[in-house]
């Protein structure tokens, strides 16, 4: 059966059956991608963002009820289409109410650092929300690399994807740098800090540069702050001690953007 010339439509009914099993992993283990070479992608909005950014799917995934409403407008996008029971949906979904549909795409090829890309190091952060908000104001402000070092939160991970709503698409993401590597960079580092350095609205910004975001108890660490061309915090009139760091992040790339344009 098929809904179109080029689509193959295939109907899963066991909970056993390995692609079901295979998703589950992908689903509620962070770092299955790397073993598994795919992402699973969970949602109309999710999936919607990928195509916008110019992602073909191996696959795509429905419920059988919902595979009626959804086969006119998203029939034709992926590969191949499965369908599977509304009640098989828990067994793959990372959500406390599963989405009707998802995505299986390959884990893109990690590119190699680009020493003079305008970038967002993140140092040991580990709330994946954390991450995938940071990643979308890099997408957002032109920040197009995003270095991971060793210690952070997986950046492919269900939970950063989902945090992320699309962006990853839009991004070259390397994760388990080691702080060395930082050394190919040509453009310089701006460590932000809550208790050192001179306030961000007094600095005259280098762009590009490469802003670093850290640890959200701990901060930057001492081999990336060694590193630093530039030390900057953030003026908080209102008495707060520090900022939740992707709020920070948001921030400091905010204001190099507007600083050059």
């Amino acid at each position: 059966m098929s809904d179109g010339p080029d689509v193959p439509l295939a109907r899963i009914s066991s909970r056993d059956n390995p692609l079901i099993k295979a998703l589950r992993k992908l689903s509620q283990d962070s770092t299955a991608y790397r073993k598994q070479g795919q992402l699973w992608l969970e949602g109309d909005h999710l999936c919607r963002a990928a195509l916008d950014r110019g992602q073909k799917p191996v696959m795509a995934l429905f419920s059988e009820s919902f595979w009626p409403l959804a086969q006119q407008s998203w029939g034709h996008v992926a590969i191949k289409n499965i369908v599977i029971p509304d009640a098989l949906l828990p067994e793959i979904s990372g959500l406390e109410s599963p989405a009707h549909m998802g995505f299986v795409l390959d884990l893109p090829v990690a590119p190699p650092l680009n020493p003079i890309a305008a970038s967002v190091i993140l140092d040991r952060v580990q709330d994946a929300g954390n991450v995938g908000s940071i990643l979308r104001s890099a997408s957002a402000f032109g920040f197009g690399q995003v270095i991971a070092l060793k210690g952070t939160a997986a950046l492919w991970s269900p939970k950063v994807l989902r945090a992320g709503m699309g962006a990853h698409f839009g991004l070259h993401l390397l994760e388990g740098v080691a702080a060395d590597s930082l050394d190919k960079l040509s453009v310089p580092i701006i460590v932000t800090s809550s208790h050192d350095g001179s306030f961000l609205h007094q600095q005259t910004l280098p762009m590009p540069c490469a802003w670093a975001m850290g640890h959200e108890g701990q901060g930057v660490g001492n081999e990336l702050m060694a590193r630093a061309s530039l030390k900057v915090r953030i003026d908080q009139p209102g008495g707060e001690e520090s900022l939740n760091v992707s709020a920070a992040a948001a921030i400091c790339l905010y204001a190099s953007s507007i600083f050059h344009n």
